[in-house]
């Protein structure tokens, strides 16, 4: 048993109890409180009421009721935008305050939360400039007597469901974008770490936003999320999460035909030709396996090397993640934090043992440290690593870096799309007709070129296949959030109907 060593900077420090919001009013909720212990710490840091599928109908009908009743939706752009950019600014104002939110509650570095929030905040202006560019079409090319309208109104009342792994940053990939729209929400963040979030409600309502506009749930799944994605009144639902719930998600909303965007698992791949620059690329290896602990659905999994330069690369990325500060997430100067879960660092540990079992090699790390905080695992690397082993397969989650193999161009792409997931890819090369070959073929929702795991709020995010449906971010993110509606028109008097006159 680790002996917890509590930090300096928690000394002073006493447990958050939170509430939640419904139809503008801070609530207990009917349960009793979820207590969080900080993986980093291994002390309560936060108590939040365990929401049940009363409290979520509760919510519901408050959002259908804001929907349907509320000014929000009649609000003009630019109404909905003010308010979006005040809470812009006010999410920066709390920036320190969230990112600590974060911290204690995910296991993550506090530098790398800070810088989470940054992005966040800017996402959150770019849906308040989305509020005012959205718009419909029209046609006068139907004839003298006709004119078409098409219409995008806000879809109604949508299901946010977040999950653990950046706790702030995801649910602002997808909550201003429907406000932008003009709907209204239920929002239930991971009973994990619902911290960040609930203060967000706080910022919205101290930003304008309307009774019952955006309500905010904790709670576990089944209790709170599996009405939040079964209610009749509920028009959509946003999901980011593994692709096991992605799937009871999709299944559970199709039981009233609602739309659904899923965000889900990934098993990256890098792709690596002989003539790229190793030293830029293997610096990108280590941040694209290692960041956020590996627990990211982006994570650079799977490095595909040519065997030219398998082993000296794979060498010199052990003598680089060697160097990575793993330690107390309340460290600025650590690099990769704590894992989320004693049982999740049980199941990453299984995925190493079951890759050594299948013929794979630990070129580095492969075990859980014990730092006399919380619960850690080191940087580890996986050599030998074949196509069809668990571990090239599958989303481990977690610090785990396996190194596979190729010789042709052809063999590179068939490895990369051998797999049910199509999140993202990197390919490292100089040659450009090599990057853009790769580009069109590796079937996944982003490909890097000589890059890993950059992002912008103006470009896309989402996945093939397993790895979800829809896109975030991006100027058409709004849209997502809204339905067309025809309107066609006929001018001055109708001749020539079907019965004669």
């Amino acid at each position: 048993m680790t002996a917890h060593v509590k930090p300096k900077a928690l000394d002073n420090f006493q447990a958050r109890d939170f509430r939640m919001l419904i139809d503008g009013v801070w609530t207990e909720g009917a349960g009793p409180a979820l207590e969080r212990v900080a993986p980093g710490h291994g002390i309560v840091v936060s108590r939040y009421p365990a929401g049940t599928k009363a409290d979520a109908e509760r919510a519901i009908a408050a959002a259908r009721k804001a929907f349907d009743e509320g000014p929000w939706p009649s609000m003009t752009g630019a109404e909905r935008s003010n308010i979006l950019l005040k809470a812009a600014d006010l999410i920066a104002a709390r920036a320190d305050e969230l990112a600590f939110l974060d911290c204690i509650e995910s296991g993550k570095p506090i530098s790398q939360a800070k810088g989470e929030l940054g992005g966040a905040a800017d996402i959150w202006r770019y849906a308040a400039a989305l509020a005012r560019d959205l718009h419909g079409e029209s046609y006068n090319t139907l004839g003298q007597g006709t004119l078409g309208v098409v219409l995008r109104e806000a879809i109604g009342v949508v299901s946010i469901i977040t999950p653990w792994n950046f706790p702030f940053l995801i649910v602002s990939q997808k909550l201003p974008f429907a406000l932008a729209a003009g709907c209204t929400t239920v929002v239930k963040p991971s009973e994990l770490t619902s911290g960040s979030t609930l203060v967000l409600g706080e910022i919205l309502v101290e930003a304008g936003v309307p009774a019952g506009v955006v309500n905010i749930l904790t709670g576990t799944g089944p209790e709170v999320g599996a009405p939040m994605t079964t209610h009749p009144d509920v028009d959509m639902v946003s999901f980011t999460g593994s692709t096991g719930v992605g799937r009871l998600t999709m299944a559970n909303a199709a039981q009233t035909l609602k739309k659904v965007s899923l965000e889900l698992g990934g098993k990256n791949p890098q792709i690596v030709f002989p003539d790229a620059n190793l030293d830029e690329f293997i610096d990108a290896a280590v941040f694209g396996a290692y960041f956020n602990a590996g627990e990211c659905c982006n994570a650079g999994s799977r490095l595909i090397l040519h065997k030219s330069i398998a082993a000296d690369v794979t060498a010199r990325i052990a003598e680089l993640a060697k160097k990575v500060k793993v330690g107390d997430p309340l460290d600025p100067t650590t690099q990769v934090g704590a894992i989320i879960t004693p049982q999740h660092l049980e199941k990453i540990g299984s995925y190493v043992d079951g890759a050594t079992k299948a013929g794979a090699s630990v070129a580095l790390g492969g075990g859980a440290l014990d730092l006399g905080l919380g619960q850690f695992m080191t940087p580890t690397i996986l050599s030998g690593v074949l196509p069809d082993m668990t571990v090239a397969r599958e989303e481990v989650f977690g610090p785990v870096l396996s190194v596979l193999t190729f010789e042709t161009t052809e063999e590179a792409i068939r490895i990369a799309n051998a797999i049910d997931y199509g999140l993202s890819a990197g390919v490292w090369s100089r040659d450009f007709d090599t990057c853009l070959t790769i580009g069109r073929k590796v079937r996944a929702g982003t490909v890097w070129m000589n890059t890993f795991m950059d992002g912008a709020s103006e470009l896309p995010f989402g996945g093939y296949r397993q790895s979800g449906l829809g896109r975030e971010l991006g100027r058409h993110a709004v849209e997502d959030y809204t339905e067309t509606k025809t309107l066609n028109m006929h001018m001055g008097a109708r001749t020539g109907w079907w019965m004669p006159r």
